[in-house]
């Protein structure tokens, strides 16, 4: 189970590193499901299939007697005692001499570990630890402290009758609660009053224990209502295998339901996906207002580069038409970025990541320029290559066929004539073709050019309707592509967001498989272990 734990924050770190590279999560965010706690009790030990020890600590606030305590368990003063605060400024152990902490954390400081050893084999399944007291002043001792706590599997908290609500302890108690099972001793009861006890008991109940087990000790002798024996046998009774398991077991539950909090939280950054796919609907809305505005704006600058491209037609179409007006200039960049941000904008709204989705866009807005004058200048070129509309193309076809050819028909008809009157004046001694046919054949052969001539000059298309006819065409279609471009990445943004989505969904089902509550140990009613433990 502590391997499906371990595989489960491995893949959970491998996740939040790749949804921070690529901007899904924030570092922070990322930085939380990374910092996973994977300290236990059972870490300390290579177990190699062997039992470990029930590691007990005794913890509380300065002054309340934790090390007292520790001392008439091993008989002997091994952990320093007296009225100087902090008193405590190191971790005691107190262990069988057979028992051997083999996997210390590296980062443990040594220095401040203090280890005594017995020889009654009675303890030999226990360790007991005096942890340095918490509220001190020296930030060393609460780091301490942090330190050794995921390793504790029973928590003996110690106050006394003056101070058993330290607000510090409270706040220790309420964090820690689920992880440990807990043990509860109002030390130097012989200054204590009934009622203390009472609001005590209340206070726990209210932090999550149905029926704390608390125990009356003092450090007089021959005090009666001491119960540090009842202390004692507690604590040996839970030393056996079975409540090590179910130990370990639960701050297992407790470190997955942290997890799960943690990804639950993250699943809610990550946004809805039904959000997601109402961007590009978002964006046709938007670009509809856009493209009007854009129409609108460009009307002088189309008139002007059409004027432009109509003088320099020949330079356009040979590619040297030097500086030309700028079509996509500053003005529809600005509009441009703002219907993006305006999406962007949006997105938020929704509570969808943008990071990702403004990485996307980014592109977009840089070729936005590049896109709309290759759309314009080639739609350009090719209204100047073929001006006019195809009825006016073909028509002048027509006429440039007919002012070769109707020419030629009527000189050819001429000639015929020509031959025709020549050859009867011959038989019949007639006269011959007169001025009036010269004078005719001569108007027919002119008006059969200059008519075909004229009509191709009054009808030559207008190079400047061509260029504005291929601008608005070239503008429509650059639109067209930043519309198409735009929900191109609103659709790879939308796959994206699906696969993170599924990938932490995948995530959280493995975590909540792996906090199945048949598998759990479980714990009788009424036991003294479930009444140590915050339900």
């Amino acid at each position: 189970m502590a391997y499906d734990y371990s595989e489960l924050v491995d893949k959970t770190q491998t996740w939040a590193e790749q949804a921070s590279a690529a901007a899904w999560i924030t570092a922070a965010s990322a930085q939380q499901l990374t910092e996973c706690d994977n300290r236990s009790p059972d870490s300390l030990f290579s177990q190699n299939g062997c039992s470990r020890p029930l590691i007990v600590a005794f913890m509380g606030g300065s002054g309340v007697g934790k090390s007292t305590l520790l001392n008439r368990l091993a008989g002997k003063a091994i952990a320093r005692t007296g009225i100087e605060r902090p008193t405590s400024r190191e971790v005691t152990l107190f262990h069988h001499h057979s028992v051997a902490i083999q996997q210390l954390p590296e980062d443990f400081p040594i220095t401040q570990i203090k280890i005594a050893q017995h020889e009654e084999d009675a303890k030999k399944n226990l360790i007991w630890i005096d942890m340095p007291d918490f509220d001190s002043t020296e930030q060393s001792n609460k780091q301490l402290v942090l330190q050794w706590l995921p390793h504790i599997d029973v928590l003996v908290y110690v106050v006394s009758p003056e101070r058993y609500r330290d607000e510090k302890a409270w706040q220790l108690l309420l964090a820690e609660g689920a992880r440990h099972a807990w043990l509860f001793v109002l030390n130097q009861w012989d200054r204590g009053q009934e009622e203390q006890f009472e609001d005590f008991r209340l206070q726990l109940h209210k932090a999550g224990f149905y029926e704390p087990i608390i125990f009356k000790t003092a450090c007089t002798e021959n005090l009666q209502a001491d119960e540090f024996a009842d202390l004692e046998a507690t604590i040996n009774s839970l030393a056996t295998t079975h409540v090590v398991e179910q130990l370990e077991q639960r701050g297992l539950v407790a470190r997955k339901q942290e997890l799960l909090q943690k990804l639950h939280a993250i699943d809610s950054q990550l946004g809805k996906q039904a959000a997601v796919k109402q961007l590009d609907q978002q964006w046709q809305q938007q670009w509809q207002a856009a493209q009007q505005v854009f129409q609108q704006g460009f009307a002088w600058p189309l008139q002007t580069l059409a004027n432009f491209y109509a003088e320099h037609a020949a330079d356009l179409l040979s590619s040297n038409h030097g500086n030309a007006t700028v079509l996509w200039d500053t003005w529809a960049q600005t509009r441009f970025d703002d219907s993006l941000d305006e999406l962007v904008q949006y997105a938020d709204q929704q509570g969808i990541p943008v990071a990702p989705l403004k990485a996307q866009l980014l592109p977009v807005r840089e070729k936005a320029a590049k896109i709309m004058h290759t759309a314009t200048e080639l739609s350009a070129r090719q209204a100047l290559a073929n001006p006019g509309n195809v009825l006016q193309r073909n028509f002048l076809k027509v006429m440039r066929l007919c002012e070769i050819s109707l020419p030629l028909l009527a000189m050819g008809w001429v000639a015929y004539q020509v031959f025709i009157g020549y050859y009867y004046s011959n038989l019949t001694n007639s006269h011959y073709l007169g001025a009036d046919f010269a004078i005719h054949s001569s108007l027919l052969i002119a008006l059969t050019w200059l008519v075909p001539f004229f009509v191709l000059k009054k009808i030559q298309p207008s190079l400047k309707k061509s260029a504005l006819r291929g601008l608005n065409k070239g503008l429509a279609a650059g639109l067209n592509s930043l519309e198409d471009e735009v929900a191109s990445v609103l659709e790879n943004y939308s796959e994206q967001h699906q696969v993170q989505v599924q990938s932490l969904q995948t995530l959280i089902g493995e975590c909540t498989c792996a906090d199945d509550p048949q598998q759990r140990l479980s714990v009788e009613n009424g036991s003294p272990l479930a009444r140590m433990l915050v339900e």
